[in-house]
């Protein structure tokens, strides 16, 4: 009875271990790829609390949401849809590039 107990102790540290090794080497990951990269992380999107942070090499931008409209001259490139599962779907315009 007390050899079942010592191998169940046993194999639960070990899974504690592999996780936490585990998890150690994501964060570490996630974090060098985050320093290398051009990040863009928006917050509470839709709510007028909402807040973009962009990192854009060593630069960081923290841009918080107005409520005002924009103005200006430009050129229609498609329509957006909101679909039932909340999935966005863009169509670009009839003769226009799909490239962003």
């Amino acid at each position: 009875m007390g050899l079942i107990n010592l191998f169940d102790a046993s194999m639960v540290l070990v899974v504690a271990m592999l996780v936490a090794l585990v998890g150690k080497g994501s964060i570490a990951e996630v974090a060098a790829r985050l320093s290398q990269q051009d990040v863009t992380i928006v917050t509470n999107p839709g709510k007028p609390d909402m807040e973009m942070i962009i990192k854009r090499g060593p630069k960081i931008e923290k841009l918080k949401a107005t409520g005002e409209t924009g103005q200006g001259k430009g050129k229609r490139l498609g329509t957006a849809y909101r679909m039932d599962n909340g999935e966005v779907l863009y169509v670009p315009e009839e003769g226009g590039s799909s490239k962003p």
